[in-house]
């Protein structure tokens, strides 16, 4: 398992063989290689999951707001540490 992050294609970079993605990731314009999911097409709106500059997954939304929410909560951390003792 990996640590993804969602984001939304904006577009598909010229060049590259077609593995490059301009990603939109809470609000920051990344540059994305999908060369891993060659099964895959990616259109602007598409959602994947990245890991690491790659796209690891193609998701829809409610997929891709999961994996946010799950990454929010990790954030959080744990504040009910029962008390020693």
């Amino acid at each position: 398992m990996c640590l993804g992050i969602p984001g939304q294609v904006i577009r598909m970079l010229d060049g590259f063989e077609g593995q490059l993605a301009l990603v939109d990731v809470t609000g920051e314009q990344r540059r994305v290689n999908v060369g891993m999911l060659p099964e895959e097409t990616f259109a602007p709106g598409d959602w994947i999951i990245i890991h690491m500059g790659f796209a690891v997954e193609k998701t829809d939304r409610a997929g891709a707001e999961q994996a946010l929410a799950g990454l929010e909560l990790m954030g959080r951390g744990r504040t009910d540490f029962p008390e020693v003792g």
